[in-house]
């Protein structure tokens, strides 16, 4: 299954990261800015000389032009490239889009009756289908093959938000009237979910064990992204702990 973009994005290198929303990329040989749609940390990069694929805007409301959809560990002379998707706020879409046409049918039927952004307890859930609500995580900080150079950490509030949806979802579960499902996405080939090891159990962990012990569902999909759009590779059921 294919999501084809209205305007096929273009190719172009990235110089420098200066903060967590913009990085500096060389279009037609002029340094520009561009937007970067993850604001936390992605991957181990420092973002010099890396190749991304960016998509261009006309908003007037804009304070750039560009926006960095993806990003490649390869060479920027590479004529076969790899692309990571780095944009959090566009994965909704296409998983949506998937999800309308029925590619989850494992995980959830009648997907076409799917409503975006549904409130459940104090949380906004993304997705609502039926009686099944479903929460996308699209995570960045463990894409294999960066550079150990750079040191942002995650965005501000995104643990305190992963437990608040956990704890909704949950809630959700114990009554047993609709799935309730926590679906990761990568927007590459990414290998099955395993969670960091250490000694010690965080508030996360605790919070993650107790959800699915109430029946929440943890599932991934994998998902290619390119200039000309989003393809649809696989997905499976995760068991975390």
């Amino acid at each position: 299954m294919f999501y084809k973009f209205e305007k096929e994005l273009e190719e172009a290198v990235i110089v420098n990261r200066p903060n967590r929303f913009i990085m500096e990329i060389i279009v037609n040989g002029k340094k520009q800015k561009a937007h970067c749609p993850a604001t936390g940390r992605i991957g181990n990069f420092d973002f010099k000389n890396i190749p991304c694929l960016f998509s261009r805007h006309n908003s007037k409301i804009r304070k750039t032009k560009f926006t960095v959809e993806a990003i490649s560990a390869n060479r920027p002379e590479s004529k076969k490239k790899t692309w990571i998707g780095i944009n959090q706020g566009k994965s909704n879409d296409y998983v949506e889009y998937f999800l309308q046409k029925d590619c989850f049918d494992r995980m959830i039927k009648n997907g076409a009756s799917v409503v975006r952004e549904k409130k459940l307890g104090n949380s906004r859930i993304d997705f609502k289908v039926k009686n099944n609500f479903i929460e996308v995580k699209t995570f960045l900080e463990r894409i294999p093959k960066g550079s150990k150079k750079y040191k942002d950490g995650n965005a501000p509030g995104t643990l305190e938000r992963l437990i608040k949806h956990f704890t909704d979802l949950a809630r959700h579960a114990r009554r047993k009237n609709g799935k309730a499902i926590v679906l990761l996405c990568y927007m590459y080939r990414a290998k099955p979910f395993i969670p960091p090891k250490g000694s010690k159990k965080t508030k996360i962990e605790k919070t993650v064990r107790r959800a699915i012990r109430d029946g929440v569902e943890n599932w991934q999909v994998n998902l290619k992204i390119d200039k000309k759009g989003v393809y649809f590779l696989d997905y499976f059921k995760l068991k975390i702990f």
